[in-house]
């Protein structure tokens, strides 16, 4: 992919992005204030993010997830295709640490209702990439496909060779350590629990 290319790409995320959050926020009868209270995300760079402008991190997005009470795909997903999807590797929309390291793609077609997603996890040498806690019942599935993986949550440490797996509950916070010098891979299944009725500005 081409550097104009990617630019694009990342636009037209950071557009979808603004259009989620903005329809999310106004059926909840939030103003922007309320929403950056909640999420303890600055009333401006919501306001930036609304607008399609700036280049969301994937701790961020997780965190106005978390606050909104939906799943992580609510927020990146521009449409819902029916039936049988290929999702081409060139098309694909990566989300990134802050540093650049540690990466995200989707491997499933855009469903804002979906409650089990399917990602792809890049991780460089030697780096350590933090995540917040998620909603409460939320499951992760990971399985490291290739490099020496540590995940740790309540001050416990699992490591992981190629080819080992883990299922742990993500509502807490977690951390993954590539330990390797090359890059990890791994792939990951994301399962939230089902939603309960509640008011339109509850959340999860």
């Amino acid at each position: 992919m081409t550097l104009a290319a990617e630019k694009d790409e990342t636009a037209e995320l950071a557009r979808v992005i603004g259009e989620n959050l903005r329809r999310l926020r106004t059926r909840r009868r939030w103003s922007l204030d309320r929403f950056a209270e909640r999420a303890g995300v600055g009333r401006a760079a919501l306001a930036d993010l609304e607008h399609g402008q700036g280049a969301p991190t994937i701790a961020l997005l997780w965190r106005i997830a978390r606050a909104l009470g939906v799943p992580f795909a609510a927020l990146t997903s521009s449409f819902r295709l029916p039936g049988t999807s290929v999702l081409r590797a060139e098309r694909a929309k990566l989300l990134r640490s802050r540093d650049g390291r540690f990466s995200s793609r989707a491997l499933f077609p855009p469903d804002p209702e979906r409650r089990v997603e399917f990602y792809e996890l890049r991780l460089a040498a030697r780096s350590v990439d933090e995540a917040e806690a998620h909603p409460p019942g939320t499951l992760e599935n990971l399985v490291v496909a290739s490099g020496a993986v540590e995940v740790s949550f309540a001050q416990r440490t699992h490591r992981l060779a190629t080819g080992d797996a883990i299922q742990f509950e993500a509502d807490l916070p977690h951390a993954y350590a590539n330990t390797g010098e090359t890059e990890a891979i791994m792939y990951l299944v994301m399962t939230y629990a089902d939603e309960e009725p509640g008011p339109p500005d509850r959340v999860g």
